[in-house]
């Protein structure tokens, strides 16, 4: 297998933002290991992405087994791993007085937990090497109050923070760590979403200045500039991929 390549994981890498992310990464000479659940999703993914890309069927909630998937990893590449992209997450809607302990603890644990556990195991293997670029997803439930969402709000507010303090700690070892803030997306889960609450949609279009909705392709793009050399200045920086929507009215 060439070491001339770069190492990527992109978890929640088989659908969605994830996906194109992988498929960004891909294509452009990157070998790309897809984490997921569901296995027929992670089959598609590698038929539609090609060599590059590989997948494996794990849940990184299993917090106990997230060393061993990373060492497996890291040990098929000469000990390296280049690109950490922390995309898998979950999300509920529900009326505050309904969110249960559980219901909380269990998208802390999806959303932040885990992200943590993984950055930590891809960290030790990335700072043998000196180097390395972390990218974490964040959301637009961080950037402003969102109602009916108070577990995942606190969820993507902590995974800003978490960049900040991960950046601080981590590049002047050479260990980049930015976030990305998407704002509303067309993906099958937004269009759902939107589908159900149409009112909910043109609210999102008519505080967005650009007027659209943007594509898993436009947070693509920003994945991999991240993950490039083109932004090796950048560390601990939050970008709102958003069309205006955090800034809008």
């Amino acid at each position: 297998m060439s070491t001339s390549k770069k190492i990527a994981i992109v978890t929640g890498g088989a659908s969605g933002l994830g996906l194109a992310i992988a498929k960004k990464f891909a294509a452009n000479n990157i070998i790309t290991y897809i984490v997921g659940r569901d296995q027929k999703k992670l089959n598609d993914a590698q038929a539609a992405l090609g060599e590059n890309a590989r997948t494996v069927s794990f849940d990184i909630t299993q917090l106990n087994n997230v060393p061993k998937l990373v060492d497996d990893i890291a040990a098929a590449h000469g000990g390296r791993i280049d690109i950490l992209v922390n995309n898998a997450g979950i999300n509920q809607k529900k009326d505050l007085v309904e969110v249960t302990n559980d219901d909380f603890q269990n998208i802390i644990l999806t959303n932040v937990t885990s992200v943590f556990c993984l950055t930590r195991e891809v960290a030790k293997v990335m700072l043998k090497h000196q180097g390395g670029s972390i990218i974490n997803i964040s959301s637009m439930a961080a950037q402003y109050g969102l109602p009916r969402v108070i577990a995942y709000s606190a969820s993507k507010t902590a995974i800003e923070g978490m960049t900040r303090a991960l950046a601080a700690e981590l590049s002047p070892k050479g260990i980049r760590v930015n976030c990305i803030a998407p704002g509303f997306i067309v993906t099958a889960m937004t269009a759902k979403a939107f589908e159900t609450d149409p009112e909910r949609k043109n609210r999102a279009i008519m505080r967005t200045p650009m007027g659209k909705m943007g594509t898993p392709e436009d947070i693509a793009n920003t994945a991999y500039f991240l993950a490039s050399d083109e932004s090796t200045f950048m560390t601990g920086t939050v970008i709102p991929v958003d069309g205006g929507n955090s800034i809008g009215f």
